[in-house]
């Protein structure tokens, strides 16, 4: 039953998205009395303010209301995810090139964990720069998880 939420869910907010140049990154529901839907969105090349996740929030509430998303009542959060959550859209790695990052990735059957700076990305590879000088390259195929390394220089 929840999947089936989240997919309408998801579904209107690609729907209001599709006018910005916002994507969704994740939707996901909390229970309790009152549930609360937390929607993470991004931009390809810049951040995301609070206004625009409240007018997202706005948009969003209203079809959902309007499609009869829950019965009862609801609480909506629209944010951007925040460095302490992974990368899990392409999409998102462009405007991290230069950042350190931990990548846990599968290679030959074996998970392996390697940080390093975000040197580039392409439409299939992140080729990340090793504290040695050399760089690794690493199919988004075989990426588990890249957490970008917060820097507050």
């Amino acid at each position: 039953m929840q999947n089936e939420v989240t997919n309408k869910i998801s579904e209107l907010a690609e729907s209001v998205l599709s006018t910005t140049d916002f994507f969704l990154v994740d939707v996901e529901i909390k229970g309790g009395d009152t549930p609360e839907v937390w929607v993470s969105i991004d931009a390809e090349d810049r951040g995301v303010n609070m206004d625009e996740c409240a007018e997202v929030s706005n948009e969003l509430s209203f079809l959902m209301d309007a499609h009869d998303v829950f019965s009862g009542r609801y609480r909506i959060n629209v944010s951007s995810p925040g460095l302490s959550r992974p990368l899990v859209d392409r999409r998102q790695y462009p405007k991290n090139v230069g950042r350190k990052a931990k990548f846990k990735f599968k290679k030959d059957g074996e998970y392996t964990k390697v940080e390093g700076t975000l040197k580039e990305v392409d439409d299939n590879h992140v080729v990340v720069g090793m504290d040695d000088e050399s760089t690794k390259k690493i199919l988004f195929d075989d990426l588990v998880e890249t957490k970008i390394i917060p820097s507050f220089k």
